[in-house]
């Protein structure tokens, strides 16, 4: 007797967790209706590569702030100094790359002025949000206030410094290396982007250090009682989110070529907007990298559809943006309550 085997079609074990996220199944859906009607309204854009290209520059800038974000959210806290730090960083490195490389000088001076540039951009940046975990976890103030506070101070210290003006005439060799293209094709700030995703997945998904964090997030007293050292692991994550904020800032310096206190100002409503929407609870212990990362893409893809629309002002952008941001707080907090469940089973049992 002969047995027929049937054949299944088996969904790829890295994606099964994706794919059972309402958040990232309902960004995944909310992507291709947008990808669709960009086609459609605006196929020669859309089809064009160059526009591919200026978003994957684009979007990194935001990206990376949002993925510091979303790790001290996951905790229950917040960093709303991020911009700040990056310009504080961004402008330290632009400084010190014109002490080490002035204008005029050979590329080895050049390239030089880089590596030190980045290191520098790094370590302050570690620095400025360690010092955000040591106010948090040691001094018990809370991360909004902390947060709001230092990014006053880093914004006032990068005003210092610079005297309020932008800094420019940077090496070229730092915008020949932050600004090429890999195989022609791909912009070096994409790549940075990825890389600094796939550090927070593995961080997040391959370590304990991953697991503590949720468990922190979820219940805080719980973490402490079953031996949690809560205050080494909220210092930890302040300073990841403070070496990404200056990541960012390194990769605003190269975008612009220059360095200034007020860049990217509206980035910190956007980076918290990319993270609530990704489906990371405000309140800590949920939330994947995939839907912050979909959700990037998916206001990188808006906001390039609507810069083809000459009559939309960009100056609707942060009204758009919050507003954005209170209709998904709403939305979690109602779905929350079990109200979309129950919406759906009278639907199916009325039908």
């Amino acid at each position: 007797m002969s047995t027929t085997v049937t054949p299944t079609t088996r969904t790829p074990r890295i994606l099964k967790p994706m794919l059972r996220d309402a958040h990232v199944a309902r960004l995944a859906v909310v992507l291709v209706l947008l990808l669709a009607f960009f086609a459609i309204v605006k196929w020669r854009n859309f089809s064009s590569l160059p526009t591919w290209q200026a978003m994957a520059v684009q979007f990194p800038e935001f990206g990376l702030l949002a993925l510091g974000v979303m790790l001290t959210m996951v905790i229950g806290g917040i960093d709303l100094s991020v911009v700040g730090t990056a310009n504080m960083t961004a402008i330290g490195s632009a400084m010190i790359m014109l002490q080490i490389a002035p204008i005029g000088s050979g590329s080895s001076q050049g390239f030089l002025a880089l590596v030190a540039a980045i290191a520098f951009s790094l370590v302050v940046g570690a620095a400025a949000g360690a010092l955000n975990g040591v106010l948090v976890a040691k001094v018990k103030i809370p991360a909004i206030l902390v947060t709001l506070g230092t990014f006053e101070l880093f914004t006032g210290i990068a005003l210092v410094i610079s005297a309020g003006k932008p800094i420019s005439g940077l090496p070229p060799e730092y915008a020949y290396v932050m600004g090429s293209r890999i195989a022609g094709y791909v912009p070096m700030v994409l790549v940075i982007f990825v890389v600094g995703a796939v550090l927070i997945w593995y961080l997040m998904n391959r370590t304990a250090f991953g697991t503590k964090l949720y468990m922190l997030g979820s219940n805080e007293t719980a973490a402490t009682f079953s031996g949690l050292k809560t205050t080494s692991l909220i210092v930890r994550t302040y300073t990841i989110s403070g070496v990404y904020a200056a990541a960012a800032g390194l990769v605003m310096l190269a975008n612009y070529n220059s360095a200034k206190a007020d860049y990217g100002s509206t980035y910190t409503l956007l980076a918290i907007l990319i993270v609530v929407l990704g489906g990371v609870n405000p309140n800590g212990g949920t939330g994947r990298l995939a839907g912050v990362v979909l959700a990037v893409v998916v206001l990188q893809v808006l906001s390039s559809l609507l810069n083809t629309f000459p009559g939309v002002s960009n100056f609707y952008r942060p009204l758009i943006w919050g507003g954005v941001l209170l209709l998904v707080i709403v939305v979690n907090q109602w779905d929350r309550r079990g109200n979309l469940t129950r919406l759906l089973r009278w639907k199916g049992s009325s039908s």
